[in-house]
C-alpha cells in the first residue's frame, strides 16, 4: 500500500510539473522554427553512408527532411517506417530525406555496426555519421528522434520531437512539394 501511494505522489508531482512547464515538457509535439531560419549545413559529419557527402547549399531547390536518430533508440525505431515510407513516396518528387545519426553511447560510435543497421532496417536514403555532435549542436537539437524540414530556399519551416503528428508532417511534406 505505501508503494501504491508513492507511485501516486510521483505521478502527481510528474504531473505537476508537466503542467508547470509545458515549454520544457512538451518534447512531442510540432514546433516552428524562427521564420526564415537558415538550416545549418552537414560539416562535420565523420562519415557518409548511402550517400557521397551532401551539403545544404548543394540541396537548394529541394525540400529536405533532416531527421536525427541513433541506431539504439526504441522512439527512432518507432518513427523509422514513417520516414521511409515518405522518403519511398516522395523522393522521385524531390524530397532528399538525410538521416543524422547522433550516437547516445559509445557502442553506437562504430561504424560496421552502423552500416549493418542499416542493412538491416533497409534504410536506402543518405545517412551523415555525427559522432562528434557538430551537425546535432549546428542545429540546435536536444532530443532523438527529432525532424527538421528545409524548403526548397534552405529555411526550416517545420520541427518535430519524438513520436506521432505522421499526418501532418507528410501534409507538410506535400505543401513543400506542391502536392498539397
Amino acid at each position: 500500500m505505501k508503494f501504491l501511494r508513492l507511485a501516486l505522489a510521483v505521478a502527481v508531482f510528474s504531473a505537476a510539473l508537466f503542467i508547470a512547464l509545458p515549454g520544457t515538457w512538451n518534447i512531442a509535439s510540432a514546433e516552428t522554427p524562427t521564420p526564415d531560419a537558415t538550416a545549418p549545413d552537414f560539416a562535420g559529419a565523420t562519415q557518409w553512408l548511402n550517400s557521397p557527402p551532401l551539403s545544404m547549399s548543394a540541396l537548394r531547390g529541394k525540400v529536405v527532411l533532416v531527421e536525427f536518430w541513433t541506431r539504439e533508440c526504441i522512439n527512432c525505431l518507432h518513427v523509422l517506417p514513417h520516414t521511409k515510407a515518405l522518403y519511398d513516396s516522395y523522393a522521385g518528387d524531390g524530397l532528399v530525406v538525410v538521416g543524422i545519426h547522433t550516437p547516445e553511447y559509445d557502442e553506437e560510435r562504430d561504424v560496421t555496426s552502423l552500416r549493418q543497421a542499416i542493412r538491416t532496417l533497409g534504410i536506402r536514403y543518405p545517412v551523415a555519421m555525427d559522432n562528434d555532435n557538430r551537425i546535432w549542436n549546428a542545429y540546435g537539437n536536444r532530443y532523438w528522434p527529432a525532424i527538421y524540414l528545409i524548403d526548397r530556399d534552405g529555411r526550416v519551416v517545420y520541427r518535430h520531437v519524438g513520436e506521432g503528428d505522421y499526418d501532418q508532417m507528410e501534409a507538410r511534406v506535400r505543401q513543400l512539394l506542391g502536392k498539397a
